[in-house]
């Protein structure tokens, strides 16, 4: 079980390179060790397999000699068309990659399921389809007003056809490229969970949780505690 960062005080004795770890009552001592290669290793096959780059994948492989992942090609390469196709707008076919490759994920992910069919509107709307994106919209995008968090992205939706030139329009946002990545990045970690996978990268859990840590401590040292963690600070230093 994760342990919340605000239950640790960090106390390090320069003298003797420990740190010592509160926890409640109870103090473990555990000695400054460097970075093993492996972890690296692992960190960075984590972000190559996650975000589907195969070829890089295969070339990191041959100069570490790590260990092949087991079938992950072929799941990377359905992956990669799939947020590919997120990507581009071509919602209709994301989903029926989807439903081949994860059986039943969007029947129980109700709005990732709803992200997909509203980019296939989008794209009707964006090419002056408007007759068949509002048929679309009552067949496929209507079932979902049922639910009352549905019901303002059905209306901001629907609004895109009221205007000429939907990119001019307030919720332009919706036909942007950021739109469709945040689905289709939002559609990848469904996918990873769904196969009992890691839904974000050790990379992302790794500055999650230093973010946090160096927050709590900040807070709790107002004075003496280190400056909140900055990612672009640590970049540059």
């Amino acid at each position: 079980m994760d342990i919340d960062p605000r239950q640790f005080e960090h106390v390090l004795c320069p003298s003797s390179g420990l740190i010592f770890l509160h926890f409640g009552a109870s103090i473990s001592i555990c000695l400054l060790q460097a970075v093993n290669d492996n972890d690296i290793h692992n960190i960075v096959m984590s972000y190559l397999v996650h975000n589907c780059f195969k070829e890089t994948v295969e070339s990191f492989i041959a100069c570490t000699g790590m260990k092949q992942p087991s079938d992950y090609l072929e799941d990377m390469e359905k992956r990669k068309k799939i947020f590919q196709f997120a990507l581009e707008g071509n919602a209709l076919m994301a989903i029926e990659l989807t439903e081949q490759l994860a059986t039943n994920l969007l029947e129980k992910n109700k709005d990732l399921h709803f992200d997909l069919l509203s980019l296939h509107f989008v794209e009707l709307v964006c090419s002056r389809k408007c007759t068949e994106a509002l048929e679309f919209a009552q067949t496929k995008l209507a079932p979902f007003d049922k639910e009352q968090k549905y019901v303002e992205k059905l209306e901001d939706f629907m609004a895109l056809l009221a205007y000429e030139e939907p990119e001019k329009s307030p919720m332009f946002h919706l036909l942007s490229l950021e739109y469709r990545q945040h689905v289709a990045e939002s559609l990848n970690r469904a996918i990873l969970a769904h196969a009992n996978h890691p839904s974000y990268t050790a990379m992302e859990r790794l500055i999650q949780q230093t973010t946090v840590v160096r927050q709590c401590l900040n807070q709790e040292h107002v004075k003496d505690g280190p400056p909140p963690f900055s990612l672009k600070d640590f970049l540059k230093s």
